[in-house]
């Protein structure tokens, strides 16, 4: 009896009164949002980096950065974070006030997650006609916007698709329109070819030149013919498994964060009061 004592008293910190469990939760919460905070910084970094390289704050581009992307992955960053630096900083030094300040808000962002799946799940089709007309806007804008340019041709090449139904939306743009001036008139970029490098080496720009003039026979060893939507679709019932256990791995990690913060603030309480 007086070993199984000893050994529980080992287990338990004399001055609070904190087990074994309760440290390692404590500094496991602290880790992980270290790790949080890590990534939040390299998301600010990649923002504020991407805002100057293209030059958003300059006079006559400053109007138009409330539209920019990367204003998107600043503000996410900065959000992040905050968020974690309160967690950790609550957790290492105890504050009940940043710890319930960071549980809220995990809780609100569950929440909303929650919310969020439900509503896209009710609302599939509608999800689905706002994608097909953001990716018209993006191939109608795809010489003026070099966001929505880098977002496309990153789709096409990757998914090998062209553009959102068939590689014909490509007329509504100004510039590849058959009734266009220049030589990019009645063509598709490059991103859409089968082989946009001639001789396998160096980049062919113009090799969707002309390629709205093939029949579809013709034109089906010189550019993808599909749609980005349907291929898009198709990526995600093909790795619905994996994108299932990246949403559960992801959406538990926050519960057990949230987990963890509440039992810090019991043992918190119980110890202060």
């Amino acid at each position: 009896p007086k070993r199984f004592k000893r050994k529980q008293e080992d287990l338990i910190d004399p001055r609070y009164g904190y087990s074994f469990m309760d440290y390692f939760l404590k500094y496991f919460l602290i880790i992980c949002n270290l790790l949080f905070t890590v990534l939040g910084l390299l998301l600010l970094a990649l923002g504020v980096w991407g805002l100057i390289s293209k030059e958003s704050f300059a006079q006559e581009k400053i109007s138009s950065i409330g539209t920019d992307p990367m204003l998107v992955v600043l503000s996410v960053g900065f959000l992040l974070t905050v968020l974690c630096l309160s967690g950790c900083v609550g957790a290492l030094r105890e504050n009940r006030c940043l710890l319930k300040l960071f549980s809220a808000t995990v809780l609100v962002l569950i929440t909303a997650q929650v919310i969020i799946a439900i509503v896209a799940h009710t609302l599939q089709d509608q999800i689905e006609s706002n994608l097909r007309s953001g990716m018209l806007v993006a191939i109608a804008r795809y010489q003026d916007d070099l966001d929505l340019r880098f977002i496309t041709d990153e789709i096409q090449s990757n998914l090998q698709c062209c553009g959102a139904d068939n590689y014909r939306d490509w007329e509504i743009n100004i510039y590849y329109n058959c009734s266009a001036p220049g030589v990019l008139a009645c063509g598709v970029p490059a991103t859409c070819c089968v082989d946009p490098l001639e001789n396998g080496t160096v980049w062919n720009s113009q090799c969707g030149v002309g390629a709205q003039l093939l029949d579809e026979f013709t034109a089906q060893s010189v550019i993808f013919l599909g749609g980005c939507l349907g291929e898009i679709s198709r990526w995600i019932k093909q790795h619905e498994g994996l994108i299932g256990i990246i949403v559960t791995v992801v959406f538990g990690v926050q519960i057990l964060i949230l987990f963890i913060t509440i039992r810090l603030l019991e043992r918190i309480n119980r110890h202060k009061v």
